[in-house]
């Protein structure tokens, strides 16, 4: 939602600022179709060509969760650590085999049932529960296992900057196709050279329309939803960590508690809760399951 009411106002400010010096939106009306049709039409191609299949597709499924809000709160983090908790413990007080079955079959399992909003990101509760399993087969260390973590925390990050950078690349393009328009403007501006100075003043400023659009465009909508997208990519990144430093403190013999400080410490502090909040939660938590 707040990225239409960004735009909005980047439409209000800009718009309104012409309005208010005089100008007339006669010019901007009659040329920005066909300016917008070479520039935007110019900025698709060049997308496809810089892009493989992979690429497009992961931008295209990217665009959609732009427009909605951050899912990583410091509610969602508290219902993740709290999950860690209630596993660890399980795992503390029974035996690493007791959790296997839930592991085995996450979407089934009553432990992760109560978590629905972890339980539903598929991504993230395959990270969990792959280290889980590895934790209970007990033939890695912590060392081995903080390096594949990293990998694969590695690999994550860099697969959710690709549409960050396919993003960025049109949003740096589009002024660039807008000078392209501005000057197929000019160009048949000059071929009517003998027509009256009203005429072809009124060409040029149509001319003009192309680079004004494509700057717009890239400054005010292309380029700040590749900032987002970044923004959201170092998020889940920072929730994996989260999980990681958790998992890494439990295979290091640590308590429950103790191994969720450790993760607790490692989120932004937007999202981090408190020692006691989280404390409270997860009593509160142990309190409605008994």
């Amino acid at each position: 939602m707040i990225v239409i009411v960004g735009y909005i106002l980047v439409l209000a400010c800009v718009l309104g600022g012409y309005a208010m010096a005089g100008g007339s939106f006669g010019v901007l009306l009659h040329a920005a179709p066909h300016e917008l049709f070479v520039i935007l039409g110019a900025a698709l191609g060049a997308f496809l060509v810089s892009n493989n299949t992979k690429t497009i597709k992961a931008t295209v499924r990217s665009l959609p969760k732009l427009l909605k809000g951050s899912k990583y709160t410091k509610v969602r983090s508290m219902e993740l650590m709290s999950m860690l908790y209630d596993v660890l413990s399980k795992a503390r007080k029974e035996g690493l085999m007791a959790i296997e079955q839930d592991i085995d079959d996450p979407d089934k399992s009553p432990l992760f049932a109560k978590y629905p909003n972890i339980q539903a990101d598929h991504h993230l509760m395959e990270f969990i529960t792959d280290y889980l399993r590895m934790m209970v087969s007990g033939n890695l260390n912590a060392h081995e296992i903080e390096a594949l973590i990293d990998h694969e925390i590695e690999t994550h990050h860099h697969e959710a900057m690709v549409p960050v950078g396919a993003i960025q690349a049109v949003g740096d393009g589009l002024p660039a196709f807008g000078i392209v328009a501005a000057v197929l403007g000019v160009v048949k501006t000059m071929a009517s050279v003998g027509a009256s100075p009203a005429v072809l003043g009124a060409m040029i400023a149509g001319a003009l329309v192309g680079t004004f659009l494509g700057i717009l465009l890239a400054y005010g909508f292309v380029s700040p939803l590749a900032n987002l997208a970044s923004q959201k990519a170092d998020e889940a990144t920072k929730e994996l960590q989260c999980v990681k430093a958790t998992l890494l403190a439990s295979v290091q013999g640590y308590a429950p508690a103790i191994a969720l400080e450790f993760g607790r410490k490692v989120l932004y502090s937007t999202e981090r809760p408190s020692f006691s909040e989280l404390e409270d939660h997860v009593k509160g938590r142990k309190a409605a399951a008994t």
